[in-house]
């Protein structure tokens, strides 16, 4: 540690038991549980504590979410990881599959192909990140995402392929 690195910086992270959420799902179509999100009724994915994102819109097909990112989210290089900016793109991808599936049925990431188009710093504001679905078929589903700065202008792109399946009920 130098003195020359100024003072430290925190973050606390908060986030709720991630079983409790994930066991009302079982019982739930995609939309409604993506909703009961979005509107506090269910506790949001620790992930979005740690990235300081959140559901804001969902309905069949498409998902919004939103993230301000800060320079605890910075890479060596002095922006913000890629990594940050992926997840919240399989983030939004996944889950416009998930508002398209009924109940008992689940989705998984198969793969995520990101173009990063500008760099995100912490001037960037708001980020808001949209997935759209492409195609949901009876096994494996598409979707593309696109994330925008608070200027509207476009960061990043990606299309997302998802595996479906049955989900046992207990």
């Amino acid at each position: 540690m130098s003195a020359e690195w100024g003072a430290p910086r925190t973050k606390t992270v908060t986030w709720y038991d991630p079983s409790i959420g994930a066991a009302q799902g079982l019982r739930m179509a995609g939309l409604d549980y993506l909703s009961a999100i979005r509107d506090g009724v269910l506790p949001p994915a620790p992930i979005s504590g740690l990235m300081d994102f959140g559901v804001t819109e969902v309905e069949a097909g498409r998902a919004v979410f939103t993230c301000r990112p800060d320079e605890s989210a910075y890479n060596p290089i002095g922006v913000v990881h890629g990594g940050l900016v992926c997840t919240l793109l399989d983030s939004v991808c996944a889950c416009a599959v998930h508002s398209t599936l009924p109940l008992g049925r689940g989705y998984t990431s198969i793969e995520i192909k990101v173009s990063y188009l500008k760099a995100v710093t912490s001037r960037s504001g708001l980020l808001t990140a949209t997935g759209t679905v492409v195609k949901v078929g009876s096994r494996v589903a598409f979707s593309e995402g696109v994330v925008t700065d608070e200027a509207g202008t476009a960061v990043a792109t990606a299309t997302s392929t998802c595996l479906v399946f049955d989900v046992p009920q207990s």
